[in-house]
């Protein structure tokens, strides 16, 4: 049996590798191809092409790459027409899977998609389209079964991985030991995104962060974990410009040791801040895109949520400020990470919260996820 599937960034490529294993506990002999990062190369795939061909961010970054995209699209629209798969699941990144999906349901291929596209936070008109593509849509959030079931669309609540991979007490002494960090000194770990275009928008403004706060906190260590070693020269890039001075760590995929290590977290939005929730540290988050981008979308009233981060979403609470656009910056940036170094009790207070969110979301992800997959199958007639 073969399965398509497709990733297209570091989370994504993590909850396809996890499913894909528990599918082999299932299915021995089933075998997978399509689009891939490195955990799901790991676990065993024909890579079509790599999940780096998908990268990108932001209204204009994908009208200047759409060429490009359209072609790859394209490429595995007529592969998979003509042998088709018992199955294809695309993995988050809807603006192009979600399109994939409706042509391989109408030639009469079994579609999942796994994490449910933000259209209750925005473009909400999308739900049209997710119901004429999926077969079955996996959430890892569970208030979005409500909302999905309001439009007709199949969904199965299952849980996040990431609840079930961190646990509920982060060892911080071994990660900074791992990390070579003095086990006293106040910790910062600074997290600017896992996409080329968002590093380069947010390395600035949190490396200014990071020296107007060791001005403050002189004995403060900094650590970056970064996804690869192109984020990393982007971020190095910056750092050499602005700070060459101060003394950063930088780590590759590293970023739950990290997050164990610090005190205080200033992250980019998107996963990270749900990582930064798990391991029950305050965060300060920045959020910045294409300023096109962000007319477009403050013109056209396509925000529908409260928050930006994740973290704040789950917590139906702004717990991690959020300073978006022209507020991302070193002088709006600042007050609220002193505020979190200063205040135990208010670390604390937040760490409770955070850890409560934690046990709603704890649950055997990728089994479940699996099962609903098979299940989907075995009505096919395919298992």
């Amino acid at each position: 049996m073969r399965i398509g599937i497709v990733a297209a960034e570091p989370s994504g490529d993590l909850l396809a590798a996890g499913l894909m294993d528990a599918l082999r506990e299932l299915l021995p002999s089933v075998q997978f191809e399509g689009v891939a990062g490195p955990l799901m190369n790991e676990s065993g795939i024909d890579e079509w092409a790599s999940m780096d061909s998908l990268s990108v961010m932001g209204l204009f970054e994908v009208i200047q790459h759409l060429p490009r995209l359209l072609r790859l699209r394209a490429g595995l629209l007529q592969r998979w027409r003509d042998t088709p798969p018992a199955a294809f699941i695309g993995v988050d990144a809807p603006d192009f899977n979600l399109g994939v999906e409706c042509r391989l349901r109408a030639a009469g291929i079994p579609t999942v998609h796994y994490v449910s596209p933000t259209v209750w936070a925005w473009r909400t008109r999308r739900v049209r389209k997710i119901r004429r593509a999926v077969d079955l849509l996996l959430t890892i959030f569970p208030f979005e079964a409500e909302f999905l079931d309001r439009y007709q669309v199949p969904s199965h609540y299952v849980g996040h991985p990431l609840a079930c991979d961190m646990p509920l007490q982060p060892d911080s002494a071994s990660a900074r030991r791992e990390l070579g960090l003095d086990p006293r000194g106040p910790v910062l770990a600074v997290l600017p995104g896992s996409r080329r275009g968002e590093v380069g928008r947010l390395a600035r403004p949190f490396i200014e962060t990071a020296v107007a706060l060791r001005r403050q906190l002189t004995d403060l260590q900094v650590v970056v974990p970064l996804v690869n070693e192109t984020t990393r020269a982007i971020f190095d890039q910056e750092l050499h410009a602005i700070a060459p001075q101060l003394p950063v760590r930088v780590a590759i995929n590293a970023s739950r040791t990290a997050l164990a290590a610090a005190d205080v977290v200033l992250t980019a939005s998107g996963t990270a801040t749900l990582e930064g929730l798990l391991s029950k540290r305050p965060m300060v988050v920045g959020y910045k895109v294409q300023a096109a981008t962000y007319w477009v979308a403050r013109v056209l009233g396509l925000v529908k949520v409260r928050h930006v981060a994740m973290a704040n979403l789950l917590a139906d609470e702004r717990l991690a400020p959020e300073l978006i656009q022209g507020d991302c910056e070193a002088r709006h940036l600042l007050p609220p990470l002193l505020a979190f170094f200063q205040d135990a009790g208010l670390r604390e207070r937040i760490a409770t919260r955070y850890r409560e969110i934690h046990e709603q979301l704890r649950m055997d992800t990728n089994r479940e996820a699996a099962r609903a997959v098979v299940e989907l199958l075995r009505g096919r007639g395919l298992v």
